[in-house]
C-alpha cells in the first residue's frame, strides 16, 4: 500500500471514530438537554467553539495535507480518484436499480426495520455519499492544478467545486471567451467577471494531452454526481416507506428531541466573523418548510416543538405501525395548531369593580402624645362663645381692613375667661439643663454691659444698670407729687 493509500485510510478511520463518538454521545440524552436548552455562559461557549473550530481545521488540513500527497507524482486522473470505478459503487448503484424495478407491497413493511432487504442498501448508500463528496474535491484539485496555467484566475472566480469543473469543461483550450455561453451554469454577473478576466489572463495554452487529461477528469466527476444524484433520490423515495411518519412531518427513534433538534448543525464562527447574530442550535429543521413559515420570533419555539414530535414519528416508524402516514399527518396538525396558538395575542384585561370599603370600626390610638396633639387643635370656650349667638339679638362685629369679623357671645358674658395651659402638660427643664442655663432666678452679673451707637465716638460700652438709674430718677421727679400726696 502506498503512501497515499495509507492516508485515504486514516482519514476513514478518523470519520469512522467520529461516528462512534456521535453514537456514544447519543446516551447521554440528559447532559445534552442540559447543554442545549441551558447554556447560557458566554466563556463556556466560547471556548467550545474554538474547541470545535480547532477540530474542524485539524481535519481540514489533513485532508488537505492527503489530496496533496495522493495527487504527488500522479498524471492520470484513473489512478488517483478510484471510487467511480470501484466494486463497492457498482454493487450499490446496480442494487439500487434492483429495488427501484421492484414494487412496494405491505408484506415488506412489516417486522422491524433493520430485517428489511432495503435497509442495508439505503445505509450503505447514505454512508457512500460522503465519500462520493470527498473524491469530488480531489477531482477539483486535480484539474485546478492541470488547468492553472491556462486560465489562473478562473480559481478565485469560481470556488465552488463542481461549478468550477463544468466552467472548465466548457471553457476547454478556447481562445475567446465570448464564443464560450457559460450562462446555463453561471450568473450573468459572474459570466461577465470571467469574460472580462479571460481578456487580461496570462495564461498559456494547453496542449492535447493536458487538455484531454483535464477533461477526462471533468467527465468522471459527473459521473460521481451523477451517481449521487441517483443515491439522493432512491434514498427519498424510499423514506415513506421506511420512516413515512417523519417524512410526512419534516422528511429519528433512539435519537432524544434535544439532539434532533441540533442535527444538520454547522459552526459559523471559522470565517474569524462576529458570531453575535449567529442562531445556536440550528439544523436541518430549523431550516424546513413549516419552521421557514413561522414568523421569526417563534421560529425557535416551534423548532423544539417540530423536534419532539419528530422523535415521537421516528419511535412509531421503528415500531413498524402507521405505515399509512396517518400518525405523521395527526402529528402535523398538532403543530400547525400550536403554532398558530402562539402567534394569537394575549385576551385582554378584564375591568374589575372596586372592592366594598371596610367601614367597621377602626382602632383609636391613645397615650400622652395623642393627648397632647388633641389639646393643641382643641376648640377653646372663647371660640365656642364666638361661634354662639342669641336668638333676637345683634352681635357685636370687628371690622378689619376688608372684612368683619363677628365676636357672637364674646363681651355679653362675663364668665368668659383665657384659656389656661394645664402645668401637668407643660414642658419642664432638666435640673441639670436649668443649671447650664444659669438658673430661673432674675439675678445678673456687675459684668453684664450693652453695646451704644453714639455719633461722637461711635461704638460705646454701656453698664446697663447706669441707664436704669437714670430712668428711675426721671420717673421719680415726675411722679413726685403724686407720691407726697399718698
Amino acid at each position: 500500500m502506498s503512501l497515499a493509500d495509507e492516508l485515504i485510510a486514516d482519514l476513514d478511520d478518523l470519520g469512522e471514530d467520529e461516528l462512534e463518538e456521535t453514537e456514544e454521545n447519543k446516551d447521554n440524552d440528559n447532559d445534552l438537554l442540559n447543554d442545549l436548552d441551558d447554556l447560557d455562559d458566554l466563556e463556556d461557549e466560547e471556548n467550545k467553539d474554538e474547541n470545535e473550530k480547532s477540530k474542524s481545521m485539524d481535519h481540514e488540513e489533513e485532508k488537505e495535507m492527503a489530496i496533496k500527497v495522493a495527487l504527488a507524482g500522479k498524471d492520470d486522473i484513473h489512478s488517483i480518484a478510484k471510487l467511480a470505478s470501484s466494486k463497492q459503487l457498482k454493487d450499490i448503484m446496480e442494487k439500487i436499480e434492483h429495488f427501484k424495478s421492484i414494487p412496494r407491497t405491505e408484506y415488506h413493511n412489516t417486522g422491524p426495520v433493520e430485517e428489511d432487504p432495503e435497509y442495508d442498501t439505503i445505509v450503505k448508500a447514505n454512508n457512500i455519499t460522503a465519500d462520493i463528496d470527498d473524491e469530488i474535491l480531489v477531482i477539483h484539485k486535480y484539474i485546478r492544478d492541470h488547468y492553472a496555467s491556462r486560465f489562473p484566475e478562473l480559481e478565485s472566480l469560481i470556488p465552488q467545486p463542481m461549478n468550477y469543473i463544468r466552467a472548465v469543461k466548457e471553457i476547454g483550450d478556447a481562445q475567446d471567451l465570448t464564443q464560450v455561453d457559460l450562462r446555463q451554469i453561471l450568473p450573468s454577473e459572474i459570466v461577465m467577471i470571467v469574460a472580462v478576466t479571460a481578456t487580461t489572463s496570462e495564461g498559456q495554452p494547453l496542449s492535447k494531452t493536458e487538455i484531454k487529461k483535464v477533461l477526462d477528469a471533468c467527465d468522471m466527476a459527473f459521473k460521481l454526481e451523477a451517481d449521487e444524484k441517483k443515491i439522493f433520490e432512491y434514498v427519498e423515495s424510499r423514506m415513506t416507506f421506511i420512516a413515512p411518519n417523519i417524512s410526512i412531518i419534516v422528511a429519528l427513534s433512539k435519537i432524544p428531541a434535544c439532539n434532533i433538534q441540533v442535527l444538520g448543525a454547522t459552526k459559523k464562527t471559522n470565517t474569524g466573523l462576529s458570531a453575535a447574530g449567529v442562531q445556536r442550535h440550528t439544523g436541518f429543521i430549523y431550516y424546513s418548510d413549516i419552521i421557514n413559515r413561522t414568523p421569526p420570533e417563534y421560529k425557535m419555539k416551534a423548532t423544539r416543538l417540530v423536534a419532539a414530535k419528530v422523535t415521537l414519528a421516528a419511535r412509531i416508524d421503528r415500531s413498524r405501525e402507521a405505515m399509512d402516514g396517518s400518525v405523521g399527518r395527526k402529528l402535523l396538525e398538532e403543530v400547525e395548531k400550536k403554532i398558530e396558538k402562539m402567534q394569537e395575542p394575549p385576551p385582554g384585561k378584564t375591568v374589575k369593580a372596586l372592592p366594598i370599603p371596610d367601614d367597621g370600626p377602626k382602632k383609636r390610638r391613645g397615650g400622652k402624645r395623642v393627648r397632647r396633639m388633641k389639646e393643641s387643635y382643641a376648640v377653646t370656650e372663647l371660640r365656642r362663645a364666638q361661634n354662639r349667638m342669641i336668638f333676637g339679638v345683634q352681635e357685636d362685629e370687628v371690622s378689619g381692613i376688608d372684612s368683619t369679623e363677628g365676636l357672637g357671645l364674646i363681651r355679653q358674658s362675663g364668665k368668659i375667661r383665657a384659656f389656661q395651659n394645664d402645668p401637668r402638660t407643660k414642658i419642664k427643664l432638666n435640673p441639670k439643663r436649668q443649671r447650664m442655663m444659669g438658673g430661673t432666678s432674675g439675678a445678673t452679673s456687675g459684668l453684664s454691659s450693652s453695646i451704644a451707637f453714639t455719633p461722637v465716638q461711635g461704638i460705646e460700652l454701656e453698664n446697663p444698670e447706669t441707664a436704669q438709674q437714670k430712668l428711675k430718677e426721671i420717673s421719680d421727679r415726675y411722679f413726685s407729687g403724686f407720691k407726697s400726696k399718698n
